[in-house]
């Protein structure tokens, strides 16, 4: 599928997935398991897991970490697809 048909079926998603000051680790299991539910993930970095990092980085960890692809990242928030 491609990017742009991904992006638009990840507009209307709802958040199910938080990062917060614990970083990318805590998440890994949990974001795995959704990505074997559903194709697309919509993943929400708070501010406090960014710590010196951007959203850019840390999604591109934690797709890496789920054998996922970053589809886009928009402010604090990313899109995963698998």
């Amino acid at each position: 599928m491609d990017t742009q048909a991904l992006r638009k079926r990840a507009h209307d998603l709802d958040v199910t997935l938080w990062v917060g000051k614990g970083g990318v680790d805590p998440v890994v299991d949990e974001c795995d398991d959704q990505l074997k539910g559903e194709d697309l993930v919509k993943v929400k970095f708070l501010r406090s897991a960014q710590g010196g990092t951007d959203v850019e980085s840390l999604a591109a960890d934690l797709a890496e970490r789920t054998n996922a692809t970053v589809v886009e990242t928009r402010g604090n928030t990313a899109v995963l697809y698998r």
